[in-house]
């Protein structure tokens, strides 16, 4: 034990001399004194101890706090320095803006006039030289705007008594062609009482064109037992041409068993009721590819409106009178009305052709200038009409259709558009077939001409008649149906399932009554239904199905040359455009062959198309059956006006942003392109316009939040043109120079009655 203690004595001297503390001392050994009697008194500090960290926290916080003070004040000088600094680059901006600006405003006006006076007299001599070519053709056909004229044809045609179907569809080819000339003509506007003429002498040969076609179904009925099948022992026949498809069904062996037939040619077909397959009668279906009904509800339609729209803007005194007066009128003269409507329109078109970008931003501007003056107080009665209408429209009025039809059965023609043309269903009293005797060859002749057979029976023989049955809930009597199939023509696309429209000969409307059953096979595409009688009827297709739009670009091809693509709510359409002619695109090219890859003007596209179901196009009416991103209709003009000018060498396309700017400016994507290839992603720059100032945004398509602020380098310019030609290339310039006027206008014309920056 002695020996171990003295070693552990002998390794504690060692540690202390070479600094070391044994580890027994390492707990309080060597503590202060101070520090072993805090730790007796509990491990509290003293008040002196206390006090000094105290002092020393309050220093530290008034120094964080002083600092604090200095980094927010100098944050606040930095900011205020560079609002100081913007505002003055703003100024500066603006000043330079004023400066020039009447001189922008001046070289548009000029480039604007100089491209309509060179369309006016290209349109005048266009005119001219059709009148001339038209006077010199010798192929024995009347010129429809030479009165004498055209009515010998009319008289001479309608005392012809030729009745072969085959001279009828070649004298009925014959009239629509000269039905085609007079609606040009009156797409011309022309003046009011010439305008009347040819309505009345287009009315007279449609009148002609269907009796002749009742003619000849007469002459074909009577020789039905000569045209006998040996399977059926009926007659069936199915005469066509490009215009007319006659189908004909004469009922000689009267099977009560007869269920229907269908004239496979042309995908149509009919059912009988039983009461229908024993009597002497002849069903006609006549498909005609021409619509010669539909102009009589749209006329009446177009002027309830015109009614409705003028006493919305009359204070209510003036509107009752000037509506019970335009009912006078119209009840003692109808001509007189159909006049004043043309005028109107005449002038409506007048008035919009004379509105100018330039008259439309100097407005805005508040500082008038004596040489724009007389377009600036035109465009404000502009501007108040726009605000009524505005008005009237966000307030809770009753639908379009209810103001103007008195039967939700009515078809709306600004709604729904008939396709693919008209379909008669009628049926007739059997002629008198002919009769061999002795070798002889008897027939009766009648003088009555061709006889609607009554279906349903008239009320007064309703009681011994098997064609009707009483309904099982009521004793009201119901007649037996008649079922119809039809073949979706060839050259209509439907984007949707057609609807079925009867047209009603009484109240010159087409109705959604009195049909039943109605079924679509989207595979076959044909549709089938049933009417409780033989009526005229056609397929609607909703006429903005295809809106509003989803996206839209305008992209440059070359020089003259562009691919204007607008993707709908259903499909999508491009057309290309080079100098003064159009051409359709689609990826659908199933059924369309007759209208995709030709190219035509873009009037002759907007009738092509819509009469193929694909109507990218907008009315006066349009934003009653549309949800669209309202703005001002003149800004709006204004900007196609100069994106027109600008596109052979610039790509516009849509913006999300367009919807959130309010109605006084618009947002579009926009970037130099002289390539024919598609447009990179992040060439695309935002352009943010308005009435008095364009300007090129910071932002981009694709950020989380919209912000007005100047792109750097960029200025502020008083017209759209001049803030993309800041930027351009000295080529994408020249080209935007050498822009034929014509091809300016189709790109205008284009845009103007799509209005992409309203109705997507």
């Amino acid at each position: 034990m002695a020996s171990a203690d003295l070693c552990s004595v002998m390794q504690e001297r060692t540690a202390w001399v070479c600094g070391q503390v044994p580890k027994k001392l390492d707990s309080g050994f060597c503590q202060p004194s101070s520090r072993r009697s805090a730790k007796k008194k509990g491990g509290k500090i003293s008040k002196a101890e206390r006090e000094r960290l105290q002092r020393e926290a309050d220093e530290q916080r008034l120094r964080e706090e002083e600092e604090a003070r200095l980094i927010a004040e100098r944050e606040e000088n930095e900011r205020l320095e560079r609002e100081r600094i913007e505002q003055e680059k703003q100024e500066l901006l603006e000043l330079k803006d004023r400066e020039r600006r009447e001189d922008e405003l001046n070289e548009l006006r000029h480039i604007l006039d100089e491209n309509h006076s060179a369309v006016t007299t290209w349109e005048s001599e266009c005119r001219n030289k059709a009148k001339w070519e038209r006077y010199m053709r010798c192929d024995g056909s009347p010129d429809p705007a030479v009165q004498p004229e055209i009515n010998s044809f009319i008289s001479l045609w309608r005392e012809d008594s030729e009745t072969q179907i085959q001279q009828v569809l070649e004298n009925c080819a014959l009239a629509l062609q000269l039905i085609d000339e007079l609606d040009f003509l009156l797409s011309e506007g022309p003046e009011p009482c010439t305008a009347q003429q040819y309505r009345e002498t287009v009315l007279c040969l449609q009148n002609i064109n269907l009796y002749k076609l009742n003619q000849a179904t007469e002459e074909l009925l009577k020789f039905a037992n000569s045209s006998s099948d040996i399977e059926t022992g009926n007659m069936q026949t199915v005469v066509q041409n490009d215009n007319i498809s006659l189908c004909l069904w004469a009922n000689l062996n009267k099977n009560p068993r007869f269920k229907g037939y269908r004239f496979e040619e042309v995908g149509l077909g009919f059912e009988l009721p039983k009461p229908l397959a024993v009597s002497d009668i002849a069903v006609r279906i006549l498909h005609t590819r021409y619509d010669h009904l539909s102009h009589h509800s749209e006329r009446e339609q177009v002027q309830r409106r015109r009614s409705m729209m003028e006493g919305f803007l009359t204070l209510p005194s003036e509107s009752a009178a000037v509506v019970q007066a335009g009912k006078i009128e119209g009840e003692e003269d109808e001509g007189e009305s159909s006049k004043q409507v043309e005028e109107e329109s005449r002038s409506v078109r007048s008035e919009s052709r004379k509105r100018s970008a330039v008259s439309v931003i100097s407005s805005k501007e508040g500082r008038k200038s004596s040489s724009i003056k007389l377009l600036e107080e035109g465009e404000s009665q502009m501007e108040g009409i726009a605000t009524n209408l505005e008005a009237d429209q966000n307030c809770s009025n009753p639908s379009p259709a209810e103001l103007v039809f008195d039967s939700a059965d009515i078809v709306d023609l600004q709604q729904f558009t008939p396709l693919g043309g008209v379909f008669y269903f009628d049926v007739f009293h059997l002629p008198p077939q002919s009769h061999i005797v002795k070798g002889w060859e008897m027939r009766e002749l009648l003088e009555t001409g061709l006889q609607v057979f009554p279906y349903p029976t008239e009320q007064s023989h309703v009681q011994s008649s098997t064609s009707v049955r009483l309904d099982e809930h009521s004793s009201t009597v119901v007649s037996l149906p008649v079922g119809v199939t039809v073949a979706l023509p060839d050259s209509i696309m439907f984007l949707e399932g057609p609807q079925v429209a009867r047209w009603d000969p009484i109240g010159q409307h087409w109705r959604t009554d009195c049909i039943s059953e109605t079924n679509y096979d989207a595979e076959t595409r044909s549709i089938s239904f049933q009417m409780n009688a033989f009526y005229a009827f056609t397929l609607l297709q909703e006429s903005y199905a295809n809106m509003p739009f989803q996206s839209w670009e305008l992209r440059p091809l070359g020089q003259d040359s562009a691919l204007f693509t607008i993707t709908g709510a259903l499909t999508e359409v491009s057309i290309t455009v080079k100098g003064k002619q159009c051409m359709l695109q689609m990826e659908e090219k199933k059924d369309l062959d007759n209208l995709l890859g030709k190219w035509m003007s873009p009037s002759e596209l907007q009738k092509a198309m819509r009469r193929a179901g694909i109507n990218i196009f907008v009315n006066e009416y349009s934003d009653k059956y549309v949800s669209i991103n309202s703005k001002d209709p003149l800004i709006e003009h204004t900007v196609y006006e100069q994106m027109a000018l600008m596109s052979s060498a610039v790509a516009f396309s849509w913006s999300r942003w367009n919807t959130q700017c309010g109605q006084e400016h618009l947002v579009l994507q926009a970037c130099e392109q002289l390539e024919a290839v598609p447009v990179a992603e992040e060439m695309w720059s935002l352009y943010l316009l308005g009435a008095q100032r364009n300007q090129h945004l910071k932002m981009k398509e694709h950020d989380n939040s919209f912000s007005a602020e100047l792109a750097e380098g960029s200025e502020f310019h008083s017209t759209f043109q001049h803030m993309l030609r800041q930027d351009m290339s000295i080529e994408g310039q020249a080209r935007v120079r050498q822009s034929h006027y014509l091809y300016t206008d189709t790109i205008q014309r284009l845009l103007c009655a799509t209005r992409v920056l309203t109705y997507s």
